[in-house]
């Protein structure tokens, strides 16, 4: 196939890497200019844009917004280019774009992904797909080069972005309930890789547990995942809970207790470390 790509970050790269090496001819933009092996890049968003298909890691909605919505490059593609948004986008942005695409006569998928740079490069993401079947099954190439797994949540394509936004909340509040657990057993003597291995191998061996217990455990803090954007993910998904959360006048509690304690952490100098640097945070707040 002939696809675009746009955003080349940690995880863009791998994967349009994975993509190419799949066979694919890709044409990559970014904004900050570079190179990945295999991949032609272009001068311009728009000849992203005039393949087969286009994918998009970009970091949030405003920067979506001014590279393709205000710019003019959706109103100018081609038709029969499918476009596929694989980053962490609010829900009402997601209905937007589904709006401005069928405007404009271009495809659109709701694609983001579920995984860290180790397992981009490996081609083993989660999809969390939402939008129309025939999209997405012409598009089985390109899962097949950067997937493990698709999970289909249906004809909506901003279902499958609630259902990236509570994945990631979930994440966060794995992480201060781990760091939390380090707080009562490390303050009597016990080390935090002796406890984790207890937990690992008892109640908590899904992934999350495996991966963030390991950065707590080693103190290794080098973004896969920066701060910075966990908070933005954690706004999302409080502007979800307004719109859905009615019981409670809109408020979740541990979504709002993780929201405060990144945004803490965040204040404290960690914004371009991994969002698991909460844990430390924590941690040393009640060490005092």
């Amino acid at each position: 196939m002939d696809i675009g790509f746009i955003g080349l970050g940690a995880m863009g790269t791998a994967m349009a890497r994975n993509l190419a090496a799949a066979g694919h001819r890709v044409r990559a933009w970014n904004r900050s200019g570079g190179s990945v092996e295999g991949v032609e890049m272009v001068t311009s968003p728009a000849e992203a844009f005039a393949g087969d298909a286009v994918l998009t890691m970009l970091s949030e909605d405003a920067a979506i917004r001014e590279v393709l919505l205000d710019s003019g490059v959706l109103d100018g593609a081609p038709a029969g280019v499918v476009h596929l948004v694989c980053s962490t986008i609010s829900v009402a942005f997601a209905r937007e774009l589904v709006e401005r695409h069928d405007a404009a006569g271009v495809g659109y998928l709701s694609a983001p992904v579920l995984g860290r740079p180790d397992v981009a490069a490996a081609g083993q993401l989660n999809v969390i797909l939402g939008g129309p079947a025939e999209h997405a099954a012409r598009l089985e190439p390109v899962f097949e080069a950067i997937a493990g797994k698709v999970w289909d949540m249906g004809e909506d394509a901003a279902v499958a972005n609630a259902a990236k936004i509570a994945c990631n909340m979930m994440i966060t509040m794995a992480i201060e309930g781990m760091a939390e657990a380090v707080v009562l057993t490390e303050g009597k003597g016990l080390p935090r890789e002796k406890f984790f291995e207890l937990m690992l191998g008892t109640l908590f061996g899904s992934r999350v547990y495996q991966n963030y217990s390991g950065i707590i455990a080693e103190r290794k803090y080098e973004p896969g995942f920066k701060a910075v954007l966990g908070l933005k993910d954690l706004r999302l998904a409080r502007e979800l809970a307004a719109e859905t959360a009615i019981g409670t006048q809109g408020s979740l509690p541990m979504l709002d207790a993780v929201h405060a304690r990144m945004g803490a952490a965040i204040e404290a100098g960690h914004a371009d470390r991994d969002w698991g640097i909460m844990a430390e945070y924590t941690i040393d707040t009640a060490k005092g």
